[in-house]
């Protein structure tokens, strides 16, 4: 192992719960077929008399096992296995945070609802891509979403799409450039390619940034994302959101996407994702 890759394990279990020294310790002993306090200590650089404590606590959480020696032994459980355990625990958080979060009462206030002409904005690939399947979750009649980044379309999306489907819901898939149509053809999803070349450069007028998005949900609410060319983090992702019918926002959009649909698809399902 690395040591940017050790760096990079201990980050990432922090991430998922572990104090620093937990993950330390984890990530010593998964180095290992077993260990002493002492040895972890060694290979961890975590002050032997808090391995005890650190070791404990992943024991507790079921990712170490001990052997009753003199000195004691411990090992971690099977790599697979301790994924397996920490996603458990990380999804059960989470259920219980959302849980306590709408459970809390809100506070009266005398603000107003919403204006409907506002738009907001979003940042980060995760929290666009669930904001994407939320909305699309939520259509009752339509469903159109043009891609612009083939890594748009997720499995999670693709779901959440034929799902819609089978509700009912009109889905349309499209692309506004020829690459990216060739690129989506091997997903599994039947597209087209739309022609917006226009109102692409006018969301992203430059050639540092692209559009990954364009979403309309019966023609009320609208997600528009785009991300720098030259940047791969997905925290660089942004995105802007409009809902409402008398939101201009959404009615540009709106009516410059319907535009784009050949006439011959307009009372048809036209780049339908397939229900298999």
């Amino acid at each position: 192992m690395t040591q940017s890759s050790h760096r990079e394990a201990v980050d990432l279990l922090q991430k998922l719960g572990l104090k620093q020294y937990e993950a330390a310790c984890f990530v010593a002993l998964s180095r290992l077929p077993h260990a002493t306090a002492k040895e972890i200590s060694e290979i961890s650089d975590v002050p032997r008399t808090r391995v005890y404590d650190a070791v404990g606590v992943l024991e507790s959480k079921g990712l170490v096992e001990t052997h009753h020696a003199s000195p004691k032994q411990f090992r971690v459980i099977p790599v697979d296995d301790a994924t397996d355990v920490l996603r458990s625990e990380y999804q059960s958080t989470t259920e219980t945070l959302r849980e306590t979060l709408q459970s809390i009462d809100p506070v009266d206030t005398d603000t107003e609802s919403t204006p409907s002409a506002e738009v907001w904005s979003l940042t980060g690939s995760d929290a666009i891509e669930t904001r994407t399947r939320r909305l699309a979750e939520e259509a009752d009649h339509e469903v159109v979403l043009v891609v612009g980044d083939s890594l748009v379309l997720t499995d999670a999306l693709e779901e959440t799409l034929r799902t819609a489907q089978r509700r009912g819901v009109s889905v349309t898939v499209g692309t506004y450039n020829g690459a990216q149509h060739d690129s989506l053809d091997s997903s599994g999803i039947e597209t087209s390619s739309l022609d917006i070349p226009i109102f692409a450069r006018a969301v992203a007028p430059d050639e540092s940034s692209e559009i990954s998005r364009i979403l309309l949900v019966d023609r009320d609410a609208v997600l528009i994302s785009s991300k720098p060319t030259d940047d791969g983090d997905d925290a660089s992702e942004r995105a802007v959101v409009g809902r409402g019918s008398t939101n201009g926002f959404v009615t540009i959009v709106c009516r410059t996407l319907l535009a784009t649909i050949p006439p011959e698809f307009s009372d048809t399902a036209f780049g339908q994702v397939s229900q298999s």
